[in-house]
């Protein structure tokens, strides 16, 4: 069973930076793609980044330049950096596979919050 636990968020003024962690546990980072995702109130989930098997990331134009996935296969963990942070990337972050199906389960997700 696969369980995903996400921390490192908070509360942090507008260009600030965070670093978000996902560990992952029932399948290996280093034989699936992963992503971040998020959730901001009121809109649906997006995926934000993304990191292949071979380790190649990349990101939606609106967190380019800003945002960086890495991972540690040892630890079994990806990472999120995040920053020169914006109010609209308030939002709950999630990791998950690149591709998730409908049956797919999802962590608790973190609490971004950006302020003025």
């Amino acid at each position: 069973q696969v369980q995903l636990v996400e921390s490192g968020g908070g509360l942090v003024q507008v260009g600030g930076s965070l670093r978000l962690s996902c560990v992952v546990s029932g399948m290996a980072v280093s034989t699936r793609a992963m992503a971040w995702y998020r959730q901001a109130p009121g809109k649906t989930r997006e995926r934000v980044t993304f990191i292949t098997v071979s380790g190649i990331t990349g990101s939606v134009d609106s967190v380019k330049g800003r945002f960086t996935t890495s991972r540690d296969i040892a630890e079994n963990t990806i990472y999120l950096e995040m920053n020169s942070l914006k109010l609209e990337d308030t939002a709950v972050y999630y990791c998950n596979s690149f591709t998730v199906e409908a049956s797919d389960s999802w962590g608790q997700g973190t609490q971004v919050t950006v302020s003025a």
